[in-house]
């Protein structure tokens, strides 16, 4: 330095020529040129670019400094340990190079730390429906009587604050469209973004920077409610900090005390009403006025909800020679005619939809066994094999689908089954429900109960005149307790006289 502030000196203030400046300190020209063309004041030494044999695995050690980073001192693993590690991985180099490689990573990350790390954030600002937040949580209630795990749909509209919450027993693709569903209508609207984390029912594979992998199914429902989803940074809970700080607000608001309710849909209903309940009480903060001042402004610039998404998540299943489908360790009946052969199971948060040909075929209020200790249920339709015992009408007897028939059904059973052939006639008498309305035929089976003739043909007359429109009793008629004739008839045996002449005649 003190060489280069001479040359600097004789150049510039002196005003030496540079053969001068040569001549006195021994350089070359080009060398003093160089100096002098490059204007600083302080001499660089460039580092010359020196292949290492720890180059090709540097991210690898990175990882592993990484994951030591992050647990116990007692159980972290030493640099001797690491450096043993890439040998067998093909390392051929010195442990010093691997150690110098450790002390500059933890330089590095505590610098990164003390700077820009935990608990150092930018403030965010949002315009009037530009974005929401949506996140999950685990929650509990009380539900008829057992206490019972929820995973809580989070939703929180970025400008205003306004939040809603909506309670499932799972956590799945289904659930994630619904809860979209009663979020966009409790809210108003639809923003123009949505932000999430990359959770497993929204992101298949999570790629380098933001290259995310979306699921089918998801990118589905943003293009109905044609809003663009974006997806936070792995474990950077605070790019989407209002609605984090929402889950932790409810919890003191809606969880604490525990609800007691007797059904998850009475739950949401609560959650509902409470939270537009807050909405009021609760101050925006930034803006003047409540969250519920706010929202009424922000409502004017969502986008307009058309129709609910067909949430639905879809598989292939093979029905069973007892017209059975096995699901999520429950089974439920199908349509006779379809056994032996694949459907298509459409699955809602409420309920199942059996599709088959281009259609559906029937449809099953959803079961849920919470507990792996509990056995899978089996929900039958007795419609749904009508036409077996058709064809089998001894199986009515003792078949599992007919234990839960209505009762003006089980009484009529439970007469004909004491008389020969009451099987049949049964069969014959439910099979009725496959042509006619049911609650028709259960009136006319009613009637005939009640009349003390329970029998098909009876059953049928009944069923007739009820679909026709005629009176099931006939009038009654008003006759007199003695009968008078008006005319008297009178005897006469002429006409047996002529008879005999006729006989003798044709003799």
């Amino acid at each position: 330095m003190e060489l280069l502030s001479v040359i600097r000196r004789w150049h510039y203030r002196d005003h030496l020529p540079i053969r001068e400046i040569c001549r006195r300190t021994g350089l070359s020209r080009n060398t003093v040129r160089k100096y002098l063309r490059a204007d600083r004041i302080e001499p660089q030494f460039c580092v010359p670019d020196r292949p290492s044999k720890l180059d090709p695995y540097a991210d690898k050690l990175s990882a592993m400094l990484r994951v030591e980073a992050g647990k116990n001192r007692k159980h972290k693993r030493t640099i001797k340990q690491l450096h043993v590690d890439l040998t067998v991985l093909g390392y051929e180099g010195s442990y010093n190079r691997v150690a110098a490689f450790a002390r500059e990573w933890k330089a590095a990350r505590q610098h990164e730390q003390r700077t820009s790390g935990r608990g150092t954030f930018v403030p965010l600002a949002f315009v009037s429906g530009e974005a929401f937040q949506f996140d999950w949580s685990e929650d509990w209630a009380i539900i008829a009587g057992e206490r019972t795990k929820l995973q809580v749909a989070h939703f929180k509209l970025s400008c205003s604050r306004a939040f809603t919450l909506r309670a499932y027993l799972q956590q799945s693709h289904e659930m994630l469209f619904d809860a979209h569903n009663n979020a966009f209508r409790v809210l108003g609207g639809v923003p123009r973004r949505g932000i999430y984390d990359n959770m497993r029912t929204a992101v298949d594979k999570v790629g380098r920077g933001k290259d995310r992998q979306v699921n089918i199914r998801f990118s589905a429902m943003v293009s109905h409610f044609l809003f663009e989803a974006e997806f936070c940074n792995p474990a950077s809970g605070w790019e989407k900090g209002q609605i984090e700080k929402n889950v932790q607000d409810a919890r003191h608001r809606l969880w604490q005390p525990m609800p007691n309710v007797p059904s998850l849909e009475a739950l949401n209903d609560w959650l509902e009403t409470r939270c537009r309940d807050l909405w009021s009480l609760t101050p925006h903060g930034v803006q003047p006025g409540t969250v519920a001042d706010v929202w009424n402004e922000e409502i004017r610039h969502l986008m307009p909800v058309q129709r609910p998404f067909d949430g639905f998540v879809e598989y292939t299943k093979r029905v069973s020679p007892t017209c059975l489908i096995h699901l999520e360790r429950n089974r439920y009946s199908v349509p006779a005619s379809f056994a032996n052969r694949p459907v298509s199971v459409r699955l809602y948060p409420d309920r199942i939809v059996v599709a088959a040909e281009g259609q559906a075929i029937c449809e099953h209020r959803r079961v849920f066994v919470r507990s792996h200790s509990q056995q899978g249920q089996t929900i039958y339709d007795w419609r749904h094999y009508l036409a077996v015992i058709q064809r089998k009408p001894g199986a009515l007897r003792n078949g599992a689908p007919f234990a839960d028939l209505p009762d003006a059904f089980r009484s009529l059973q439970h007469r004909l089954l004491k008389t020969p052939g009451g099987d049949r006639e049964m069969v014959e008498i439910l099979g009725l429900v496959l042509q006619h309305d049911e609650q028709v035929v259960l009136t006319a089976v009613e009637l005939a109960l009640s009349a003390g003739v329970p029998t098909k043909t009876h059953i049928l007359n009944l069923l007739h005149r009820l679909i026709d429109g005629k009176p099931i009793t006939p009038p009654t008629v008003d006759a007199p307790q003695a009968l008078v004739l008006t005319t008297e008839p009178k005897a006469n045996v002429e006409r047996y006289e002529a008879l005999r002449r006729e006989a003798r005649h044709a003799s």
